[in-house]
């Protein structure tokens, strides 16, 4: 046989990958009689809106080594692959290529939107897929799910429904946090904050210094705040006081409240309802003493009539307009230019947040979040490492009720109908099925019904991954891999997407939907900084594997990879463990010069220095082994390195040379070469798939299978 002198990953990865999809045993369904226990792992859908990057090939790369060793271990591995529809992030990502184009979404009606942006995503998804298989996933396409698919809208509607029914969801105006400039709300999870230098400005109201960021928001005062034990202020509690504002004067109660900083300020606070929560919270509290809140700030971003003579007006340039009529008036004290505090941001756009008081649909979350804590205190899911597990709880222990109304374009769309005959604006009739639309109120019989234009929150879709995937009335085979065995997946979405699923799979199967969860970090650059296009430190998956080759990446990936710690990984780096597979690829070539004559099918004796290091890769291959059973994957690989590389390529072999010119030791030593080599290769496979495969193809051996993918483990 000629082997040639370099292994050529770009010539030989996706032949090899072809070999893997044409033997089936993708599908679990298809692999030989004797895998039996079930293992799945659902892929976190990647975004549907644009190509892979380096965080997809960190995922892909865990997820592989998980299914492709428990493949080997016998067992029944599905790993079902998806992609997102991703709502609002698709949205964003489409308005620019519009812009681009000198379009606008708003120039086109909403089903034309949606039909190109659907057609966007479905080519999209074409190149997500073919960059997964470079990665060497061996996933189940056959299986392949888009978070738009029936299946998933059909779960996502029946979960809505049985919610409403059974009061967990209502619609409600509540204080909501909105950006203005893409207009929509979001949940406090999507919300950024930003240390920012913004002006203190000091007001007086009547006896009272407030100090706030915001004067242009003084249009939705509707009392004083002060803490109830602060002295100075105890005279003024219960009392209301005449105030002089720039629309003439007005009255205002003076209330006490614990939320108040006494070392805030002067320790007297403004309270504006419809534009802070901490103000939206004091007046819950309040109700009884307070008016209703005013709006001042409209979704557009601007002043309303309550701003008298500022109405129209941003409300960013309001703000300096209103200081600078104050100070003219005498309305301002002093103003402090350098005050530091927290900025609530849009997580795309980075603009300003509006807290505003809107009409949304609410999850009344706290009967979902026990649950599901109990769910990790009992142990029933393990989260991996294990001080997430204390972040987890502590999450849930101060949840909030979960705002699942969007007002992107893009997205599901939410199954409810409002009566216009029987509903008033203080109590809306509202008509919630599951998807179907109603042809009559079912409270007055009347058909005229208005379809609430909002979708869905992309995570309350996606937060319903496992059941909506594997528990489908089409394929009730999917059941057995349910739950699945690992949800592997980043530490930055534990909140977004883990702890949801946990809390809706427990709801709607009243089973846990994974029995691990393992974190893995972010993706940084060789000097840890994040990775952007800015700093142009982004590497590109796909143009590193196809220079240095897929295995080369997927060891750097691994090795220095710890669970909930950020990974860092250069071009460098990805060369040198390049190197690594070229040292396989020569183990591979020097045994085939020496072992030519080898006969697999012979059983020579061997000596006690051939049992010793039979032995030795035994001891190995358990070590090996149970760093993976551990979840401790780069422990695994490195030990396998230094193993493969500096005990038997440095050592064993090339203590080999001379015992392989005696004719009385030769075949015995030829055997212990093979199958120690042999036993590489399969302990590699889930690192580095296809040089191992390639190798596997042209390796002597007895018993060989059509695939090392179902070789069986060198442990049992």
């Amino acid at each position: 046989m000629e082997i040639p002198k370099a292994y050529k990953p770009d010539e030989r990865e996706s032949g090899i990958y072809e070999i893997w999809e044409k033997s089936g045993y993708f599908d679990p369904e298809k692999l030989p009689p004797g895998h039996k226990e079930p293992f799945s792992i659902l892929m976190p859908p990647p975004n549907a809106n644009d190509p892979l990057h380096i965080g997809h090939a960190m995922f892909i790369t865990i997820q592989d080594i998980l299914i492709r060793y428990n493949r080997m271990r016998g067992k029944k591995t599905l790993w079902l692959p998806g992609a997102d529809h991703a709502g609002f992030e698709t949205q964003v990502v489409f308005e620019r290529k519009l812009e681009e184009k000198g379009e606008s979404r708003l120039d086109m009606k909403r089903d034309e939107f949606y039909d190109r942006v659907w057609n966007y995503t479905q080519e999209n998804r074409k190149v997500v897929k073919s960059q997964i298989k470079k990665l060497g996933a061996s996933c189940d396409w056959s299986k392949d799910t888009f978070t738009l698919d029936d299946k998933v809208i059909k779960t996502a509607y029946k979960t809505f429904k049985k919610m409403a029914d059974e009061g967990l969801i209502y619609r409600g105006k509540r204080l909501i946090n909105y950006c203005t400039n893409h207009q929509t709300a979001f949940s406090d999870l999507e919300v950024e904050y930003v240390e920012t230098k913004t002006p203190l400005y000091y007001i007086k109201y009547g006896p009272f210094i407030l100090a706030t960021t915001r004067p242009e928001t003084k249009f939705g005062d509707t009392a004083i705040a002060v803490h109830p034990e602060d002295r100075r202020y105890e005279k003024y509690v219960g009392k209301e006081i005449k105030i002089e504002t720039l629309l003439g004067e007005r009255m205002i109660k003076v209330i006490a409240d614990e939320a108040v900083d006494r070392d805030f300020g002067t320790g007297a606070v403004k309270v504006t309802p419809a534009h802070s929560e901490a103000d939206f919270e004091i007046w819950q509290r309040h109700k009884d003493e307070m008016p209703e809140p005013i709006e001042a700030i409209d979704k557009e971003g601007k002043m309303t009539s309550a701003a008298g003579p500022y109405e129209g007006m941003s409300a960013k340039k309001a703000r300096n307009k209103v200081a600078a009529d104050m100070k003219e008036k005498g309305l301002l004290q002093r103003v402090d230019e350098d005050y530091i505090h927290n900025l609530s941001v849009c997580y795309k756009c980075k603009k300003e947040i509006e807290p505003l008081l809107m009409e949304q649909w609410f999850i009344d979350i706290k009967p979902l979040a026990e649950p599901a804590a109990d769910a990790v205190k009992n142990g029933d899911i393990k989260i991996i490492p294990d001080n997430y597990r204390k972040i987890y709880l502590h999450w849930l222990d101060n949840i909030k009720d979960w705002n699942i109304s969007r007002q992107n374009w893009w997205g599901i769309p939410i199954p409810a109908w409002r009566c216009v005959d029987c509903s008033t604006e203080d109590n809306p009739h509202w008509i919630i099925t599951e998807g179907d639309e109603p042809k009559k109120c079912d409270n007055c019989q009347s058909d005229n019904l208005k379809k609430d234009t909002d979708v869905f929150d992309t995570w309350f879709s996606s937060g319903q991954w496992p059941f909506a995937t594997l528990i489908s009335e089409k394929e009730p085979e999917l059941k057995k891999y349910y739950p699945t065995s690992v949800m592997e997946t980043g530490y930055d979405i534990l909140f977004f997407w883990v702890i949801r699923m946990v809390m809706l799979s427990l709801y709607r199967t009243k089973e846990i939907p994974f029995k691990n969860v393992y974190l893995h970090g972010l993706v940084r650059d060789e000097n840890k900084e994040k990775m952007s296009k800015s700093k142009g430190n982004v590497i590109n998956p796909i143009e590193v594997s196809e220079e240095y080759g897929t295995d080369a990446l997927r060891m750097s990936l691994t090795i220095g990879n710890m669970p909930g710690k950020d990974a860092v990984i250069s071009e460098n780096e990805i060369k040198g463990y390049r190197n690594y597979v070229n040292k396989i690829w020569n183990m591979f070539r020097f045994l085939m010069m020496r072992c030519n004559d080898y006969d697999p099918e012979n059983n020579p004796s061997l000596t006690k220095e051939d049992e010793n290091l039979l032995k030795e890769f035994t001891e190995k291959a358990k070590e090996i082994t149970d760093h993976i059973d551990r979840f401790e994957f780069s422990h695994a690989a490195e030990t396998l390195y230094h193993y493969s590389w500096h005990r038997f390529a440095d050592e064993i072999i090339e203590e080999s040379k001379e015992v392989l010119d005696d004719q009385n030791k030769k075949s015995g030593r030829q055997k212990v070469l093979i199958t120690i080599f042999a036993g590489i290769l399969k302990l590699a496979h889930p690192f580095i798939p296809f040089i191992t495969e390639e190798i596997y193809q042209k390796l002597p051996l007895k018993d060989k299978k059509e695939t090392i993918m179902i070789e069986e483990w060198p442990i049992n």
